[in-house]
């Protein structure tokens, strides 16, 4: 560098800035927590000019890291602490009013009169905990012993002081820390169940906090480093897809097959497998060995109920597996596909609504007219109605809703007639007139019943007398007499007085008319009260003839007796 005087004596000579030729290095650290200094590091001050002098510590980019001021400062400092990377070792000659000399400046942009030295190098490496090459692997959980092998770790730039395999879950879960490889190849990866491993190289320094079996590698505290990892992949046994269904069958007599399940058995593993019937409970009901075995079972045999139909695979060993046994009882190292729903319905024939109906057996034609079928869960080849007694006597076989609504229950007389709807399959026998329900044989099913009763007329009861008159010229009227009516039904009524042959003497209308007849008029003789009811038509019904040749529908009360007797002598 040119300088100037300011004095009379003129220019004085060029004096140039000199920082000297550092000697030493290069150094390379591992950052391991472990202090990293510097040494053996000499400055040739030969031609070293400047009135200030420091050295210079720079990252690669030339940022001012540091500025210790002698050899013993720059000896001291801990290139460990500063982590991963370069850093750049400067001597530094310079005059007074040099700018951008501080930490945190650059290099490049310092100004004033400065000479830099060479610089020495300063590699700050991480741990390396090498590279692990092998895999992946991929194991069948059965109960058989599964190790990695062909495992080896490249550690030729493996540095730390202390070094382990660790094995981990897909979490990081620390599982295992085998010390060695060849305790790695010793672990039996079968015993861990389904699910995904790696295995892992960890070299570390001093104290590594969080290194146990438990804890969780992204927990780790200390200086350490972990290789790549090698996935080891526990695949479960796979009993493969079926597909189909779900079926539906109504169990009538006629062979039910599931001709339309297939199965998938691309990634099927495990050495031995079989199909599988079970019920809705997952009792064992049948082992069909293939595919068209199962499709050859005859699921109406089984009756009504739900099936449920696997594909199952197994290792050798396999306990439990046998008709009458439950599926969830088995006991070793298997797989159950998913399962096809097989329902075996009953033969439905469906609801009656309507009624009860009550008639009275009266000559007027009854009819079921608000009979109905719900439908909706009706099954089955063949429908008819049936009507029988209360004892299950078929009475008959109307084919319709129609026809057994045109049915006239007042022609069938007194008693009681129930409905059925049934549904049946061509095997059915007993079904005709004459025959009981009770004993139809085959397949078939009746719905509920609608009762129709049949009441028979009924004139109500008389209550009152006997009463007894003396014929003796003064007028004899009953009195005190009632009907009950509470069972009282038909369409007509009236009162009859008869003698004790039956003869109809009168026919008062009403209580009123009877308690006004005057039984003295009649003469020395018995008289019997009726209550009477009955349908048009009734022939017969006059004085002068006998109730005996009454013609059509019709009822008597009991009777009270009035007697008349004779005047005593």
């Amino acid at each position: 560098m040119v300088g100037c005087s300011n004095d009379e004596d003129g220019p004085i000579a060029a004096t140039e800035v000199t920082a000297g030729t550092l000697t030493g290095g290069p150094f390379s650290f591992t950052v391991d927590g472990v202090p990293d200094m510097v040494t053996n590091i000499t400055l040739d001050v030969s031609g070293l000019s400047g009135s200030l002098q420091t050295f210079v510590i720079t990252d690669e980019s030339k940022n001012i890291l540091g500025l210790p001021p002698n050899m013993a400062a720059l000896e001291g400092v801990d290139f460990d602490g500063a982590g991963v990377g370069s850093c750049y070792i400067y001597h530094l000659a310079y005059e007074e009013g040099l700018s951008g000399l501080e930490p945190g400046m650059n290099l490049d942009n310092l100004n004033g009169d400065f000479a830099l030295s060479n610089f020495l190098m300063v590699i700050r490496s991480g741990l390396d905990a090498g590279t692990l090459v092998g895999g992946p692997f991929q194991f069948l959980v059965d109960g058989i012993a599964d190790m990695v092998t062909g495992i080896s770790l490249d550690d030729s730039q493996l540095n730390g002081d202390n070094q382990t395999y660790v094995i981990t879950d897909d979490m990081g879960g620390i599982l295992g820390l085998p010390p060695t490889l060849e305790a790695v190849l010793g672990v039996d990866f079968d015993g861990a169940g389904e699910g995904t491993c790696f295995i892992y190289h960890l070299t570390y320094s001093g104290t590594l906090m969080g290194l146990e079996a438990g804890m969780n590698i992204t927990d780790f505290q200390g200086e350490y480093d972990l290789s790549n990892s090698i996935e080891v992949n526990r695949v479960g046994l796979d009993a493969g897809v079926l597909s189909g269904g779900p079926y539906e069958f109504v169990v009538d007599g006629k062979v039910d097959n599931v001709t339309s399940l297939s199965f998938d058995g691309s990634n099927v593993n495990g050495e031995l497998s079989t199909f599988v019937i079970t019920d809705a409970d997952l009792n064992i009901l049948g082992l069909p060995p293939t595919l068209d075995a199962v499709k050859g079972v005859d699921f109406d045999g089984a009756g009504v109920g739900v099936c449920l139909i696997w594909h199952l695979t197994y290792q050798e060993g396999l306990m439990g597996l046998e008709a009458g046994s439950n599926a969830a009882a088995l006991n070793g190292v298997f797989a159950l596909s998913n399962s096809i729903e097989v329902n075996r319905l009953a033969l439905n024939a469906g609801k009656l609504e309507g009624g009860p109906y009550e008639f009275t057996v009266d000559g007027s034609p009854d009819m079921a007219t608000g009979l109905s079928l719900d439908a909706s869960g009706l099954n089955g080849s063949n429908q008819r109605f049936i009507i029988t007694d209360a004892d299950l006597n078929i009475l008959g076989l109307p084919p319709t809703l129609e026809a057994a609504k045109g049915v006239d229950f007042d022609a069938a007389g007194e008693g009681i007639c129930l409905i059925w709807h049934i549904t049946y399959e061509d095997d059915i026998m007993g079904l005709e007139a004459g025959a009981n329900a009770g004993n139809l044989q085959g397949n078939f099913a009746l719905s509920n019943s609608i009762m129709v009763t049949r009441n028979a007329l009924n004139a109500g009861a008389l209550e009152g007398g006997p009463f007894m008159f003396t014929v003796d010229g003064t007028p004899d009227m009953v009195s005190g007499i009632t009907l009950d009516e509470t069972e009282l039904n038909g369409a007509n009524q009236t009162y009859v007085i008869t003698d004790d042959m039956g003869n109809i003497l009168g026919l008062p209308p009403t209580l009123e008319a009877v308690e006004g007849v005057d039984f003295d008029g009649a003469g020395v003789g018995v008289c019997f009260i009726w209550h009477l009811t009955y349908s048009e038509g009734l022939m017969g019904l006059e004085p002068g003839m006998n109730t005996a040749d009454l013609q059509g529908f019709y009822d008597f009360s009991n009777s009270i007796q009035v007697t008349r007797m004779a005047m005593a002598d």
